[in-house]
């Protein structure tokens, strides 16, 4: 098991970690004591995560990466191996979101999904695990699914569909890695003001520049940040949970989804009302 208050000289592998709950955590790790092995699409954003984690003394590595690129995933697992000689943390954050039905979404926008929400996922557990598994040393994973992950919602239709199947491959990992010592934690963070509400493709009906306004301003009301979802992910590795719902209403929606279906798919037919 894996402990999060002191991580001192423990490595931490991030992706995604150019902004939001990624470049957090990534703090947060560092101010513990972590050294980080970090990437993102966007190299000149995830260079200024690295430089503010190391004003607090962590060594960093960054890496340009496309999740849905195993190669480069591959790539960048060596790269951090090379670097620290070891990986205690296993963070795997990069991902989009699509607004719109199942009607509405085309074939390349699953694929853009897919690609990266899920097999991001695939990919860096790949790159990581088996030299995780063989250095005996255990270890924890963090998977981002998603409340929507647990509770679908129509107007985030295959965006639900990638992050249910992050959360059942995390299920499925953590029963398999236990022997080794590896704990998996599936995190469901819920209505997180990020900047996915300005950069998620929008499908269907109706102004878009209006639905997204109106997206954005709901998330920025809810005000639940980046930074405390990454504290919560923390104590979530600590306390070695299964499954972590971060803000109350992924909480409200988890529970639901396990104990009242059918009043878990009401709430989600009028949440969805929010981003038509």
């Amino acid at each position: 098991m894996l402990k999060t208050r002191d991580l001192t000289d423990r490595v931490a592998v991030i992706t995604g970690a150019g902004g939001g709950i990624g470049r957090e955590l990534a703090l947060v790790c560092a101010r513990r004591g972590a050294h980080l092995a970090l990437c993102d699409i966007n190299d000149t954003a995830v260079a200024d995560t690295a430089e503010a984690a190391r004003t607090v003394g962590a060594r960093a590595l960054t890496s340009r990466v496309d999740v849905s690129d195993a190669d480069a995933m591959t790539r960048f697992a060596e790269a951090t191996f090379a670097r620290f000689g070891r990986v205690d943390l296993l963070v795997n954050n990069a991902g989009v979101g699509l607004v719109g039905g199942f009607l509405d979404t085309s074939r390349k926008d699953w694929e853009w999904l897919i690609g990266i929400n899920l097999m991001g996922v695939v990919h860096g557990c790949d790159a990581f695990l088996p030299t995780m598994v063989e250095s005996g040393r255990g270890g924890h994973v963090v998977n981002l699914s998603s409340a929507a992950g647990v509770l679908a919602n129509p107007q985030l239709t295959a965006y639900s569909a990638t992050k249910f199947a992050v959360f059942g491959l995390s299920e499925a990992l953590r029963m398999e890695l236990k022997p080794h010592g590896i704990g998996v934690t599936a995190v469901c963070p819920g209505i997180i003001n990020t900047a996915i509400t300005q950069t998620s493709p929008i499908r269907g009906s109706g102004d878009v520049g209006e639905r997204r306004m109106r997206l954005a301003s709901t998330y920025a009301k809810r005000g639940y940040t980046a930074k405390r979802v990454a504290h919560n992910i923390l104590r979530a590795v600590d306390r070695d949970r299964a499954v972590a719902p971060i803000a109350a209403e992924a909480h409200v929606m988890y529970g639901l989804s396990r104990t009242a279906p059918p009043v878990a798919r009401w709430l989600a037919t009028r949440l969805a009302e929010l981003t038509k």
